[in-house]
């Protein structure tokens, strides 16, 4: 099977973010490919190259039967176990993502939060204890941790990487803008928030 590219499991999700919602809202329990390209803006085309990584989907002059494409979808994204994630910084940022309500819903679960704050660490945010990052290697190790999200400093970042993937870390969701030093077996995702202000403050500027 080729290997899709990134930009496809992207958009994967995004599929199976709009057929959630779909099944909620609609009685139709199926859908076509130009029906889901509208509704998303998105090429039918690409639809169906995206799919087409993981296997046959639909029937000709049908469409895909809602439930059953949603239920692939999640099987094909891993979202069909739980997944457990520690969240490394309890600042502005990380204590929005620990409230934000979204990730459970797709069996993404924070067990743990890593802070060096003194008055932090011992407590807990939104119902989950803070821990010291000398304490990343064994917490990690003892809960079964298998994701990382990034949310400390710039100048921290990598020293706390270095010791996640010690741990065993295998995937990372880094928020601080900074490039990351990982070895090849680390899937590592960057989001720069400032960056993405920045496209915009330019799209603003180019058009006005």
């Amino acid at each position: 099977m080729k290997r899709p590219p990134d930009i496809s499991i992207t958009r994967l999700a995004i599929y199976l973010r709009f057929l959630q919602d779909y099944l909620q809202k609609r009685d139709n329990p199926t859908i076509n490919s130009y029906e889901l390209a509208k509704f998303l803006n998105i090429n039918p085309h690409q639809i169906r190259k995206d799919l087409s990584y993981f296997g046959k989907f639909g029937e000709r002059g049908v469409g895909y039967k809602v439930k059953e494409l949603k239920e692939c979808i999640e099987g094909i994204l891993g979202l069909n176990k739980k997944w457990r994630i520690c969240l490394c910084g309890a600042g502005n940022l990380g204590s929005a993502l620990c409230a934000y309500n979204g990730f459970r819903q797709w069996n993404l679960n924070i067990v743990a939060i890593f802070d060096n704050d003194a008055k932090k660490i011992g407590r807990k945010l939104q119902g989950i204890k803070v821990y010291s990052p000398n304490s990343i290697g064994a917490i990690v190790r003892r809960m079964n941790i298998d994701i990382a999200i990034i949310a400390v400093p710039s100048l921290a970042a990598q020293g706390i990487v270095k010791k996640l993937i010690a741990a065993g870390i295998k995937a990372i969701l880094n928020f601080a803008p900074v490039k990351l030093d990982v070895p090849s077996h680390v899937k590592l995702r960057n989001v720069d928030l400032s960056t993405e202000l920045i496209n915009l403050t330019h799209f603003l500027s180019a058009s006005g």
